[in-house]
């Protein structure tokens, strides 16, 4: 593709609308062909939407901008795309050829009204990394310090303006053409996702978060955040300290330095456990190339243009939640769902209920314990239907939270793949239940887990008598509808009985020549007629009730 046709308005706009109206297409084409889903439609199926993420992965490479971020935030979001399209844009990555020197070159010398020369010692003009919105150089400043600067990419901000109007387009087509545009909340999820990339392309704000993040994990002596330079960081230009490191997955790196793999990890999940459970920011895209490693074995974590934002509220509605899912009070589950937004307006309460507690029901009687990779993916497949099935529309800081889960996990698997995540997380799931650090908050727990079978009881009787009538009502009309049909078949069998005999005995006086029985029989064979018309319309209305 030519590079200067990305940086056309009416080609973005053209190129991104195209595409999603025919993977609209297609899918509605798929499901108007394929009435039966077998084996064969569902391979084939998966075969429609690995194509429809392949192409938008290379789209995505080719025109940059929003769709490589966009990609990234629909990874996430559960609630929106199947799991198997999720899944293959999880491997997009900022994947996008370097800017030319001299661009970024002249955005550091208006984003500092001077040359380079007065700030700078020296700078490599090779980027030693490339990203859809910024490109980052090593560079030394006077007094020789190494930094790493951080420069937006040559017309950034419009390319963004413009994909964000074609993002406008899609979600109206979207709004009214399908079944699922008008049950989402569309304006809502076009407004998460343009503040969310909008407060990317601030780097003023990245700065902000990541002293906010040195200021919270001051107190962890093997996590360390870099220093930022306020004085000549701008909207554009970020100037921060240089790092030397190798990626928290290098194995070889930490052998050579005699780094023990498992502290690493248990430094990672301790580091991330503080930010997905307790109120405050987190870092929402911890992947291996925004965590380091040092040669002593101090984490270095980088790159916080995307958090979230855990606030006090919402930890206690998730605590809340949890505690509703051990005490089988799905009341308080529910109620936990409406105050973190999860339940849109229309939402049928009581069917959500209902499909909540089946779903529990079905896969964790037997515990966590019995858990393994087929029954997540099981799990997995349940929760795409339920969340296709009733109005849910994951937040985005909550979607942002389970892709950062999911990512960290598979970055520690990586590090130590021995890793016992509930082992690990046992003590601090505790103190996180409770809501408190103080002993008396633990002795309050441990009561709580004491009483649970006996807070339960009540609810587990009067489920079972409830659940035993209405078994002994369903058995019951079973057993009704049984009898209603052996008693049509033997009506119809006796009408159609009296037919034959009366146009047998017909037949015969016709023959015979008996008036007599003529009339007997034609009479009995008009009996038997009408009998099982009337039999045959009653079971056929009863069988379609």
């Amino acid at each position: 593709m030519n590079s200067q046709l990305k940086y056309i308005s009416l080609y973005r706009i053209t190129v991104i609308v195209w595409m999603a109206v025919k993977f609209l297409l297609q899918i509605f084409w798929f499901h108007k062909i394929h009435r039966i889903w077998d084996q064969d439609t569902k391979d084939k199926w998966k075969e429609l939407l690995e194509k429809q993420a392949w192409e938008y992965r290379r789209k995505a490479i080719e025109l940059g901008g929003l769709l490589i971020k966009f990609g990234q935030f629909l990874s996430s979001r559960a609630d929106l795309l199947p799991r198997l399209f999720i899944k293959e844009l999880e491997g997009l990555v900022d994947r996008v050829e370097p800017t030319p020197f001299h661009y970024s070159e002249q955005m550091i010398e208006q984003a500092w009204g001077g040359p380079i020369d007065e700030q700078l010692k020296s700078i490599d003009k090779t980027p030693v990394a490339s990203a859809s919105i910024g490109d980052v150089y090593r560079a030394v400043l006077h007094d020789g310090t190494p930094v790493a600067i951080k420069v937006q990419r040559y017309r950034v901000n419009e390319i963004f303006k413009v994909d964000f109007k074609a993002l406008r387009m899609v979600f109206f087509i979207i709004r009214t053409f399908t079944r699922y545009g008008k049950k989402a909340d569309l304006p809502a999820l076009y407004k998460e996702v343009v503040t969310v990339i909008t407060n990317e392309l601030d780097f003023t704000l990245e700065l902000s978060n990541a002293n906010r993040f040195k200021r919270r994990f001051k107190d962890f002596p093997s996590v360390y955040i870099p220093d930022y330079y306020k004085e000549i960081s701008t909207k554009r230009v970020l100037v921060m300290e240089w790092i030397e490191g190798a990626k928290i997955t290098d194995l070889a790196f930490m052998k050579k330095h005699q780094i023990s793999p498992e502290k690493v990890a248990k430094t990672l999940f301790e580091l991330c456990v503080e930010q997905y459970l307790f109120s405050g920011m987190f870092h929402s895209d911890p992947h291996s190339g925004n965590l380091m490693i040092r040669s002593d074995g101090t984490i270095v974590v980088i790159d916080f243009g995307m958090v979230g934002v855990m606030k006090q509220t919402e930890a206690d509605s998730i605590r809340s939640m949890v505690q509703g899912f051990i005490l089988e009070d799905y009341d308080r589950v529910i109620r936990a769902l409406i105050e973190m937004d999860f339940l849109l307006a229309d939402a049928d309460i009581e069917r959500v209920k209902k499909l909540i507690k089946q779903t529990t029901d079905l896969y964790l009687e037997g515990g966590f314990g019995k858990l393994d990779a087929n029954k997540m993916n099981d799990i997995m497949d349940e929760l795409q239907s339920f969340i296709k099935e009733q109005p849910i529309q994951l937040p985005a800081d909550y979607a942002f939270l389970g892709r950062a889960t999911s990512i960290v996990v598979g970055v520690l698997m990586a590090i130590y793949p021995q890793v016992d995540l509930v082992d690990w997380g046992r003590p601090v799931l505790k103190r996180w239940m409770s809501g408190e650090s103080s002993r008396a908050s633990f002795y309050k727990e441990i009561i709580s887990e004491s009483a649970k079978p006996l807070l339960s009881l009540p609810r587990a009787l009067i489920r079972y008598l409830e659940d035993g009538n209405k078994q002994r009502e369903w058995e019951r009309t079973q057993h009704q509808k049984k009898l209603f049909h052996q008693f049509y078949l033997f009506y119809g069998m006796m009408a159609f009985l009296l037919m034959t005999s009366g146009g047998v005995s017909a037949l015969y006086a016709m023959v015979r020549d008996i008036r007599l029985f003529l009339t007997m029989g034609i009479v009995l064979c008009g009996l038997g007629v009408i009998g099982m018309l009337v039999v045959g319309i009653s079971h056929i209305r009863m069988i379609k009730k």
